[in-house]
């Protein structure tokens, strides 16, 4: 095996005898190279770059990193079934995760060895090397559903690493995986994780994508090596950018800071856009006319750059919209061809859990909350091993008077989705990204008591608890064959708000 022939970012295998090997001798073989080369799980994360100088002692804040992993793995439904998954894991921001909060890291975090948001595997300063054994020893059935968060702020440069470790239960199966961004804008096609027209990573291989930030809202990834499949199998997961209006210094005009006005809290960031003259990268119209709202003392979280402070939000939530077919995912973990045209789902899932599991927290779970105690599910896998699959509960919490930003996307593959909230209208603020304002800058939102989605579309919807009595409201979903596990009654598409 020391005379087989090594290529950085992967395995070749030349060796006529070898290719004869049975599917899981090989794949054992595979993953011993890997343990050799090590340099294939090389991850990237500057301190610095030309947009964002900096320092290997002080990194630019605006770079941001994360690591995921590509492999397979176990979750749990709310009957108990423990369905096998194809899915993302995490390899970096482990902590944050588990807390329920976006795995996205500083380059100094991230690069930080012994933090425990830093990547896994880093190279070793003492031998220059990296050692791929606890790279391994955490992805390894380390899928996850939904996949990890990822969030950055609206001019970030971010620098997401894939790792594909491998299908441990079907070793006949060499996929390769990717990361592909679905609905962002001005993204490069090498970087758009469309195999077609970029890469694909191969077992035991890392690849680094890279992307600027020039839009807020909420979008999601997905891997694009048979979509239909891997998407059903469950690699997804969501992706938000934060707007820059939440760096506006306090006592500003919000209006006056998106034409142009340079934040000194922001060094090293790109300059605030000017959106009156033209930059491409403000497509949100700003309002038709300047309302004089500022930015209050203490800062603000708004989910895009509104300018009059109408996106303001208190607390958020990422809910992910997903569908599991429990004969797909079986026939998935077998030898037997998938049924795709008989496609169905059975199990109805926000955040990878149905009710009442969306509901089951162990901590104080609030986003920004990093103190709050992991509560995420977790399954023991085919060997034996418990290991934590859906880290993201989907109880809301809200204090009288305060505003949740519900960050909604479905990525189901089979089905339309609606989500009806009685009690607590929901406002509608922004489609697929895209805050509600006409080409004039008057705003479009609406209220409503419903909303429906069908598989790659996202919404950004505010629930406001002023003048709402105590007590617990319910999110779910009026389809009633979409509100049940399986062949269980009761679950499937259905959460809890609690207004404190």
């Amino acid at each position: 095996m020391s005379k087989m022939p090594l290529v950085t970012g992967g395995i070749r295998m030349v060796t006529s005898k070898l290719i004869k090997l049975r599917p899981a001798l090989l794949l054992v073989v595979s993953l011993a190279t890997v343990n050799l080369l090590g340099q294939s799980f090389r991850v990237q994360c500057p301190s610095n770059t030309a947009l964002h100088p900096g320092t290997s002692a002080k990194p630019n804040p605006a770079i941001k990193c994360q690591q995921l992993s590509g492999g397979d793995g176990y979750a749990t439904m709310a009957d108990g079934h423990q369905i096998y998954l194809f899915g993302f894991g995490p390899l970096s921001g482990v902590q944050d995760i588990a807390n329920g909060l976006p795995g996205t890291q500083s380059a100094a975090t991230f690069n930080k060895i012994g933090d425990p948001n830093s990547a896994i595997g880093l190279v070793d300063p003492a031998t220059g090397s990296i050692d791929a054994a606890p790279v391994l020893n955490l992805g390894v059935m380390n899928a996850n559903i939904p996949a990890p968060l990822i969030a950055i702020d609206e001019d970030d440069e971010l620098f997401l690493t894939l790792t594909n470790v491998g299908m441990i239960m079907r070793p006949d199966l060499f996929e390769q995986h990717t990361v592909h961004f679905h609905g962002y804008p001005n993204a490069s096609s090498f970087f758009d994780g469309v195999p077609d027209a970029s890469v694909a990573i191969n077992i035991g291989a890392s690849f680094t994508y890279y992307y600027t930030a020039p839009d807020a809202g909420t979008y999601f990834y997905h891997c694009h090596i048979t979509p239909p499949e891997h998407l059903q199998m469950g690699m997804v997961g969501q992706l938000y950018v934060r707007p820059r209006q939440n760096r506006a210094p306090a006592n500003t005009s919000l209006y006056s800071y998106l034409q142009g006005w340079d934040s000194p809290n922001s060094p090293g960031r790109i300059h605030a856009a000017a959106c009156l003259s033209g930059d491409v990268l403000c497509t949100t119209p700003l309002p038709a006319s300047d309302n004089g709202a500022s930015q209050p003392t203490g800062g603000a979280k708004y989910a895009y750059n509104d300018g009059d402070g109408s996106t303001a939000y208190d607390v958020e939530y990422p809910i992910q919209i997903h569908g599991f077919d429990p004969n797909f995912h079986f026939v998935g973990m077998t030898f037997n061809p998938e049924g795709f045209s008989d496609m169905k789902d059975k199990y109805f899932m926000l955040n990878g859990r149905s009710y009442p599991d969306t509901v089951n927290v162990t901590g104080n779970y609030e986003q920004g909350d990093a103190g709050a105690a992991s509560n995420a599910i977790y399954t023991q896998s085919a060997d034996g091993v418990s290991r934590p699959a859906q880290p993201l509960p989907t109880l809301i919490t809200l204090k009288q008077g305060q505003k949740a930003l519900l960050r909604i996307s479905d990525l189901d593959v089979t089905e339309y989705q609606t989500l009806a909230s009685l009690g607590i209208p929901m406002k509608v603020i922004a489609v697929n990204a895209r805050l509600l304002r006409d080409m004039a800058g008057a705003n479009m939102y609406y209220d409503t008591n419903s909303i429906t989605l069908a598989g790659g579309e996202s919404l950004d919807v505010i629930l406001d608890s002023t003048g709402v009595p105590k007590g617990t409201y319910f999110l779910y979903t009026p389809q009633l064959d979409h509100l049940s596990n399986d062949a269980e009654n009761f679950g499937g598409l259905m959460t809890e708000v609690v207004v404190q």
